[in-house]
């Protein structure tokens, strides 16, 4: 109902659009690579950039460019083409504004409603403007609404560039989000839509999720499965093709699904790397966004009072039954401290003389493991639990990952806190069933814990869905998300993995072989209904020195104990999710999310590369600080 209301009615390219790389777009690349040297050499310092920017205590360029714009706009005003397009963008502008409006016969209201003017209805020369009467329902707000010359502060020539290359942007990350199926916004995707003249509106994309089992079903039933296929998976280039059979794979004819193209993705992350140099792009986004600002201040210091009357008067409603969902928060971390510190004062009064460990082929019991660490359970307090991330630990990401260790002692860890260990990972999910039974009882709080696969073992994945079937972890209030450690190289010089593809392949195969062949994998497809989706997560503050781009070594052929930068890694993760999740909804199974820490630290490239392949990021706190371009886009 709603795609028609939008009129999102052709079908989305099944293939991925790769790009004829043209002379512009090499230019363009070449922008590209100096934004993103320039990036790498001053990652560690708090002026990122400065080659592009102005400082803001420099009152003589200050003046000198305000000059230069007069002199422009006094130019301009001279102009019949240039007062043509002016009137010409007035009127698409005011087209593109009442279409926001609700049509006057939505409107109820009594006859004696006196008339008001919509500053949304375009009005032409010479022609009487209809007065439209004001919503009955709408509440008693103080409107803001801005007359006049809507260009004012900017050339005719700045704003269409302003306005062609943000429309470009936002043209390419609605790209990627489909062919993922990913969320874009619908109110974007309708006015881009008029801007395809030569193609007929895009259907809506959505992401396809598991409903909850009813009440008298049984979560954990593994007799649903579909059917096997038979299909055959390959990685080539760090992405997993798959095929019909033996003879499509000795053709090199892959199953029909949207396979990325590293070359055309590094033309268009080098577009948006490129935008962050234009001037005037950056201009209109900083004066767009401070506009935005104050016009949000005005609005609540107006309508403050208002809206809270409104809020209160919503009888049976108030902040405590409003459902709350929780999108960020680890699962290892999902208790409070008290919590934690209860729950290991009970096992060790209840059950100290279990065996909860082996070393060495010794077996040790639960009494063990804390004389070897000389300490008493009994003695613990919060404050000696010591896991709290508090302010100490910002931008400090070896303090916050050492707060997961109880005490310092990471065989506390092991043992309460992981899914694979001794004991199965029992501990664990009794804490984390206990934390959503809480959820459950106060009905209208929800969570997403993050759990974390490393991509060391293909057998990490089958662990956590038998871990999660064993335990009975279930929960309504609960779905999961599945975060990516970026620590490769620390794998690669223990000798764990030969290269970056190898650990790509053991995150990403056993999803496939699971929608494939769901009855041979029963338990992980059982498991992967209640994944909402995929995170990427690290100190985004290393350095790396690489430049990522189409002539980057590919994962089979990165086998040195560097560690990939950044956006190699979103890259290669979201190719293989978007492939993956393609082959899902052909299955009609759920899909996923690509939703990364990203933001928090490290230089510009991070947002822009999470900006074509994220549904949403994490974080997001150099948004504040970074060029008004970057915040603009997002």
């Amino acid at each position: 109902m709603l795609a028609g209301q939008f009129s999102y009615r052709a079908e989305m390219p099944r293939q991925f659009p790769k790009l004829s790389i043209s002379e512009m777009d090499e230019q363009v690349r070449i922008l590209a690579e100096k934004v993103f040297a320039k990036v790498l050499r001053e990652e560690d310092s708090k002026d990122a950039l400065s080659l592009f920017t102005v400082p803001e205590d420099c009152p003589i360029g200050q003046k000198e460019a305000k000059e230069r714009e007069l002199q422009k706009e006094l130019a301009e005003q001279k102009s019949v083409e240039t007062a043509k397009r002016k009137k010409s963008f007035k009127m698409i502008r005011s087209q593109s504004l009442s279409l926001q409006m609700p049509a006057q016969q939505d409107w109820k209201g009594p006859p004696t409603a006196s008339p008001a003017i919509s500053p949304a209805t375009p009005v032409l020369p010479g022609a009487t403007s209809q007065p439209t009467p004001a919503p009955y329902a709408m509440p008693e707000y103080q409107r803001v609404t801005i007359s006049g010359d809507y260009c004012a502060g900017i050339t005719v020539e700045d704003y269409e560039q302003a306005a062609k290359s943000l429309a470009k942007a936002l043209m390419i990350r609605e790209k990627y989000a489909r062919l993922a199926y990913h969320r874009f916004p619908r109110t974007t995707a309708q006015y881009l839509g008029h801007q395809r003249v030569d193609t007929a509106p895009l259907e809506e994309v959505l992401p396809d999720f598991h409903p909850p089992p009813l009440p008298q079903e049984d979560p954990y039933c593994l007799d649903d499965a579909p059917p096997n296929l038979g299909y055959l998976v390959r990685m080539q280039g760090g992405i997993l093709f798959v095929y019909d059979n033996e003879k499509m794979l000795e053709c090199q004819e892959p199953h029909s699904l949207p396979y990325p193209d590293l070359e055309t993705y590094t033309v268009d992350m080098s577009h948006i790397l490129a935008l962050i140099t234009d001037g005037p792009t950056k201009t209109y986004c900083h004066r767009r966004l401070n506009f935005l600002e104050s016009k949000f201040s005005l609005h609540e210091m107006l309508n403050e009072m208002s809206e809270f009357k409104e809020l209160k008067s919503n009888p049976h409603r108030d902040f405590y039954n409003v459902r709350k969902v929780d999108t960020h928060i680890h699962a290892a971390a999902c208790m409070n401290q008290k919590h934690l510190l209860r729950f290991i004062k009970h096992t060790y009064q209840t059950e100290p003389d279990r065996t909860v460990a082996e070393k060495l082929g010794q077996k040790i019991t639960l009494r063990q493991v804390f004389d070897s660490l000389h300490m008493d359970p009994y003695d613990l307090t919060v404050d000696s639990l010591d896991v709290h991330a508090g302010r100490q630990t910002f931008h400090r990401f070896d303090k916050f990952n050492s707060k997961y260790n109880p005490v310092g002692a990471s065989e506390l860890r092991d043992l309460y806190l992981k899914t694979e260990n001794y004991l199965g990972g029992e501990y664990f999910a009794r804490m984390v069933k206990e934390v959503a039974r809480e959820l459950e009882e106060s009905k209208y709080q929800y969570s997403e814990p993050r759990l974390s696969i490393y991509g060391r073992s293909p057998e990490e994945w089958p662990n956590l869905a038998r871990w999660f079937i064993q335990h009975k972890v279930y929960s309504p209030n609960v779905r999961w998300i599945i975060q990516v450690p970026r620590i490769y190289d620390i794998f690669r010089s223990k000798k764990l993995l030969p290269n970056f593809a190898k650990m790509l392949e053991n995150i990403f195969l056993p999803l496939f072989k699971a929608t494939i062949n769901p009855q041979d994998h029963r338990e992980l497809h059982l498991f992967l209904k209640y994944v909402t989706g995929f995170d990427s997560v690290d100190d985004e503050s290393k350095h790396s020195d690489h430049m990522f781009s189409d002539k980057s070594p590919s994962p089979d052929i990165w086998s040195s104990e560097q560690n990939p930068p950044y956006s190699y890694y979103l890259y290669y993760m979201y190719a293989n999710i978007m492939v993956l999740n393609n082959l899902r909804r052909e299955r009609g199974l759920s899909t996923f999310l690509f939703r990364p820490h990203c933001g928090e630290a490290g230089s510009i490239t991070h947002l822009v590369s999470a900006f074509l392949t994220a549904d949403n990021i994490s974080h997001g706190l150099l948004l504040k600080k970074q060029q008004q371009l970057v915040s603009g886009i997002f």
